[in-house]
């Protein structure tokens, strides 16, 4: 998996719009595509996007890798405070073994 510094949450727009461009995808992918392009969205390393697209998150992680970022970018969510994101949920070691695909 690549180097990810940076979970940064999306906007409450962002995340309608991602929704509703998938309103005419089959149900059983709305899901996991969605949350690929959050995927996509939101992870960063050195200021720049980890990923281009949904399609590199589904092509490189497994669904437990993005399930694992999905609830860390949730905690940050909810931590955040004026401006700067603080994840006190994060827990390094389970995100190094994800890293290392086990």
């Amino acid at each position: 998996m690549r180097d990810i510094e940076e979970l940064r949450p999306l906007r409450a727009l962002t995340l309608l719009t991602i929704r509703q461009s998938l309103a005419d995808t089959d149900e059983a992918q709305r899901g996991l595509l969605g949350n690929a392009e959050v995927l996509a969205q939101a992870c960063f390393s050195q200021g720049q996007r980890v990923f281009p697209d949904a399609r590199a998150v589904l092509e490189e992680l497994t669904v437990g890798q993005m399930e694992a970022l999905l609830e860390a970018l949730s905690a940050a969510d909810r931590s955040s405070a004026g401006g700067k994101t603080v994840n006190p949920a994060f827990d390094a070691d389970r995100f190094a073994h994800l890293r290392e695909g086990s």
